[in-house]
């Protein structure tokens, strides 16, 4: 006879499965969570339409400008041609502006014009119209170049037959412009991380208490070990919490498909988006398994939804300083602030999402979410042993015991 039929207990791995396999069913398709998706996707959808209707405007209003770096006569000859061509080409042709005015034999780096961003400038035109050099991002000054070289031909020729060569020199980036970019690139993955670790944990704590209330609890404490309970309550909550994810994403990448390019990009992150997103799944997992232990925990010591909320609010408190925390240490690569973040468990994860926008090493991430593991692990451990005295000495003195070694029994009998 197996060790599992002798002491009627499934193992606890077995029975872990049993918790989060009955919890995922009795969740996902119960009315509350419907609601639960469909809350945080109003103020997405309406903020998502402001900030269209908003882009539209601000683009309507700054038309995007290229600065002229060249002699005065040839400024005028290049505005002039623009104006005369304008009704043929339209919406083609960027607006002029003077930026600066090159004297003969002078030498002056459009880039550092570029770097002024005079006005709405977002590319710099330098040289003279028989030979142009376009100074800009590689995105704007490819679709320019056609329409340029046509401007230049009719300054030269008073028709755009004759197209003269505008060469494009890449303005990309610098080393400061780029971390600046990944910097909020970072800081977007830590918010998003924090804002769906606190929404979605919450869920742990409000079905512990709604079984406890309900005695449902502590049948189950009697028929399985409650490690098993503990982590398939926080298993059976992460799948959920998947669900949630992928139905906020899809909505948001069809609002994002219908805004086009009046969202803001993002600069790419260090280990590339496809690492970054795999990074972004596997530290929210270790950010809600953290915290959702930490709320059973805090559950099995509450009665009433009343208690609850009071034990609960401190926790919270502490997640958001551990957030901003984690938001501060980022600032500070490589200084002993930024070590203790990637230290604590709780700040860890919104550190190292951090630190995989700013920096390509893989092997810190590795490290970190293994020492993560082990912590979920312990505070499970540790929650659930404080929940079992609690539980089990809940009622009459020793009642708890008796009505466990019943059960024992009876599943011994049975088997």
């Amino acid at each position: 006879m197996s060790a599992q039929s002798e002491s009627g207990r499934l193992s606890i791995l077995s029975a872990a499965w049993v918790i989060a396999r009955r919890d995922f069913r009795a969740i996902l398709f119960s009315r509350s969570f419907f609601l639960f998706l469909l809350g945080p996707l109003f103020p997405i959808l309406v903020g998502g339409l402001a900030g269209n209707v908003g882009q539209r405007v601000q683009q309507s209003a700054d038309h995007p400008q290229v600065g002229l770096v060249m002699t005065a006569a040839d400024a005028k000859a290049m505005i002039a041609a623009r104006e005369a061509m304008l009704p043929s080409i339209g919406g083609a042709l960027p607006e002029f502006i003077e930026v600066h005015d090159l004297k003969p034999g002078e030498h002056f780096d459009p880039r550092t014009a570029l770097a002024e961003r005079a006005g709405n400038v977002a590319a710099i035109l330098s040289g003279e119209p028989a030979a142009l050099t376009l100074t800009g991002l590689p995105e704007q000054t490819q679709a320019w170049q056609g329409p340029l070289s046509l401007v230049a031909g009719k300054a030269l020729t008073g028709a755009p037959t004759d197209l003269p060569p505008v060469s494009l020199v890449s303005a990309a980036s610098s080393t400061a412009s780029e971390r600046k970019g990944r910097l909020l690139t970072a800081q977007g993955a830590q918010t998003l991380l924090f804002l769906l670790t606190m929404l979605l944990a919450g869920m742990v704590l409000s079905n512990l208490v709604e079984e406890k209330a309900n005695k449902i609890i502590e049948i189950l404490a009697a028929a399985i070990p409650m490690d098993a309970v503990f982590l398939g309550k926080l298993f059976a909550m992460l799948g959920i919490s998947f669900v949630g994810i992928a139905t906020w994403g899809a909505a948001g990448g069809l609002l994002a498909l219908g805004a086009g390019s009046a969202l803001p990009a993002l600069t790419a992150p260090a280990v590339g988006w496809p690492v970054m997103l795999v990074l972004g799944l596997v530290y929210f997992s270790m950010a809600y398994l953290l915290l959702g232990s930490v709320f059973l925990t805090i559950g099995s010591m509450a009665a009433t939804v009343r208690d609850v909320q009071t034990l609960s609010m401190p926790a919270t408190m502490m997640q958001l300083l551990v957030f901003f925390f984690a938001s501060y240490a980022m600032t500070q690569p490589g200084s002993a602030i930024e070590l203790a973040a990637v230290i604590f468990p709780f700040s860890s994860p919104f550190a190292m999402m951090a630190r995989a926008a700013l920096d390509d090493a893989l092997l810190p991430h590795v490290v970190a979410i293994i020492g993560q593991a082990l912590v979920v692990l312990v505070l499970v451990r540790f929650g659930s042993r404080l929940f079992r005295r609690r539980v089990m000495q809940s009622g009459p003195a020793g009642g708890g015991r008796k009505r466990r070694g019943l059960f024992r029994r009876g599943s011994a009998k049975a088997a």
